[in-house]
């Protein structure tokens, strides 16, 4: 039975509700896209009525941007979690590594990668969702990873003209060739431990080879 709509004056009850609420819709949203998601069906799955819904989300649209925040907010905590002590190469490259295969790990998740094909699917009809994408991943990715590489480059380790740009070149390093073969191939083409490794090594690499500082060489 719908939990009711009379005012909580509960704020720990209400964050429920709304928890509910969030991962009933990414359920939802996951499973049949974003134009075929039913509100009346994520209202069944929360336990809460559909007005309930719209006092907590003024939208559908609204409603998945809460989800999609959530999703890429929670990757974005587990991936990007400082620069650590990196004083020479041998810290550099163990830096590198462990971002690369903790990014390659957490973004190459089932939910993650049906987000990901679920906004493309829907880029041409909800162009906001996909700008909501972007900015709450890849333009996040980006920012953090050049304003590590600018303290970096300040230690005389890495060496670039422009921290963005020696960001982005990483980026697509590390995540292009999986992410791609995922994105086609399904979860069937998710790569083993070991094989995030050994790919993170070659990028790191080969990034290395264009960026390191020459003091490090």
């Amino acid at each position: 039975m719908p939990i009711g709509d009379n005012e909580d004056p509960a704020g720990t009850r209400s964050e429920r509700k709304q928890a509910a609420i969030i991962g009933a819709a990414a359920e939802v949203f996951l499973s049949t896209g974003y134009a075929g998601a039913s509100m009346d069906e994520i209202a069944s799955r929360s336990g809460v009525s559909k007005q309930t819904i719209y006092k907590h989300f003024t939208s559908k649209e609204a409603l998945f941007i809460a989800v999609m925040g959530q999703m890429m907010g929670e990757a974005d905590i587990a991936v990007h979690l400082g620069l650590p002590k990196v004083e020479d190469r041998a810290q550099l490259e163990t830096y590198l590594l462990d971002y690369a295969v903790r990014q390659l790990t957490i973004v190459l998740t089932p939910g993650l990668m049906q987000l990901r094909r679920l906004v493309i699917a829907e880029a041409q009809r909800f162009p906001e969702l996909a700008k909501q994408l972007y900015a709450r991943g890849p333009a996040r990715a980006l920012e953090a990873m050049g304003a590590a590489f600018e303290q970096l480059a300040a230690k005389n380790l890495l060496q670039f003209s422009d921290a963005r740009i020696a960001a982005s070149q990483f980026n697509w390093l590390v995540m292009a060739d999986p992410v791609n073969r995922v994105m086609m191939l399904g979860d069937a083409a998710l790569p083993s431990q070991a094989e995030i490794r050994h790919h993170a090594e070659a990028a790191i690499a080969t990034f290395l080879a264009a960026f390191l500082h020459p003091d490090q060489r």
